[in-house]
């Protein structure tokens, strides 16, 4: 080899240091997401760990040699523990700690028996299980970020068989009991994969993470807080243009909402519009998309439908909402809606232009009673 193992460690070292800091940095940054607190945690181990086999170089000791080992794996144990936060939100420290725990009493009870060398072969291979366990994590949610995650899964695997290789030539030279450092190409090539592995790890799990954070504040942009429901951007983004032919465009208004909020507050407001939403999305079908368009106006739009069927669903929803008795500071209230339909029998029709002859329909149910459902062809009332 052109470099000496001890030079290949000197760069495991830095490059795992570099990581600590940098995912300790990011943890300060945003404190709930616990994952970069735990990773950073397991860099921490890692070095430590390296330091520790660093030592050797003078004078080898085994019981330092497998310390080393122990504290690389309570390393990974940490890193194992963050990818289940960041994969599930949890990080499952029951399963964790056995794990951790059997990787740690297993080679402890190899070296009781004088076996130090099959102790760094339980060793080895306790860190292959945490990091086959690690790499199933991301393996199970790789739909989220396909190619960054399956690229994760690789760098664990491939850093799990360097540590495996390390075992089995350790049993293959049968070398149960160790006077020196291990020395040969499966330990030259652990230490090569383990600079490249956590270098790609590590720069892969800042980029899910940003990745991860960048489109939770996309969804945030174009997400309706109080009901949950898209927003006008998005409606916007979505059929900013009708490719469908037979497009309805439903628009509902709340009927005197201000007299709610008026006698009952802003949370009791808050409290009829978000019953409202759910009222809307029970009756939605899969291909329909419901948005609060701001303040009590809410809009449907339904693909490949009729002008009958989106009247039905329109009233439905009214008649739904009209027996609704919603209950504001102990007091019975009940609300009702105005619906206005416009059906697009043109492709490529500006959806402004299809909401605009929506709102012109409801304008005519808010003008001709309140409580109903009106279109330009078809009126239903209540």
């Amino acid at each position: 080899m052109f470099l000496d193992q001890y030079s290949l460690l000197t760069a495991i070292g830095f490059s795992s240091a570099a990581l600590c800091i940098t995912l300790l940095g990011a943890w300060l940054g945003s404190r709930r997401d616990l994952f970069l607190l735990n990773w950073s945690l397991g860099m921490a181990f890692m070095v430590a760990g390296i330091l520790l086999f660093a030592t050797l170089k003078d004078r080898y000791t085994a019981s330092v040699h497998l310390a080393s080992f122990e504290t690389l794996i309570v390393g990974f144990g940490l890193v194992y523990a963050g990818a289940g936060q960041f994969c599930f939100a949890r990080a499952g420290w029951g399963r964790v700690i056995a794990v951790t725990g059997c990787g740690l009493v297993a080679p402890a009870l190899a070296f009781a028996t004088g076996l130090s060398g099959v102790a760094i072969v339980v060793a080895n291979f306790s860190i292959v299980a945490i990091l086959l366990l690690t790499a199933w994590q991301y393996w199970i949610k790789r739909s989220e970020f396909r190619f960054a995650m399956i690229s994760n899964v690789a760098l664990y695997v491939m850093t799990a068989v360097s540590f495996a290789l390390c075992g089995i030539m350790l049993l293959a030279g049968k070398q149960y009991v160790l006077a020196s450092i291990p020395s040969n190409w499966a330990e030259d090539a652990n230490s090569i994969v383990v600079i490249i592995g956590l270098t790609g790890i590590g720069a892969l799990s800042l980029m899910l993470n940003q990745s991860r954070i960048a489109r939770f504040h996309r969804i945030e942009a174009l997400t309706d807080p109080l009901t949950g429901l898209p927003n006008r951007r998005a409606l916007t983004e979505q059929y900013f243009t009708i490719s469908t032919r037979r497009t309805a465009a439903v628009l509902f208004d709340l009927d005197c909402f201000k007299s709610v909020n008026d006698v009952y507050g802003h949370a009791g407001g808050d409290l009829v519009l978000k019953r409202f939403a759910d009222i809307v999305t029970d009756n939605l079908r899969v291909m329909d998309m419901a948005a609060r368009l701001g303040g009590e106006e809410f809009c449907v739009i339904m693909p490949n439908t009729s002008q009958t069927s989106a009247f039905v669903l329109a009233e439905r929803i009214r008649k739904q909402l009209a027996a609704e008795t919603i209950s504001l500071d102990g007091s019975p209230v009940r609300v009702s809606v105005s619906a206005g339909i416009a059906v697009s029998v043109d492709r490529q029709r500006n959806l402004a232009a299809l909401l605009q002859e929506a709102d012109e329909a409801l304008y005519l149910a808010k003008s001709t009673g309140r409580n109903r459902v009106c279109g330009s062809s078809v009126r239903l009332v209540a």
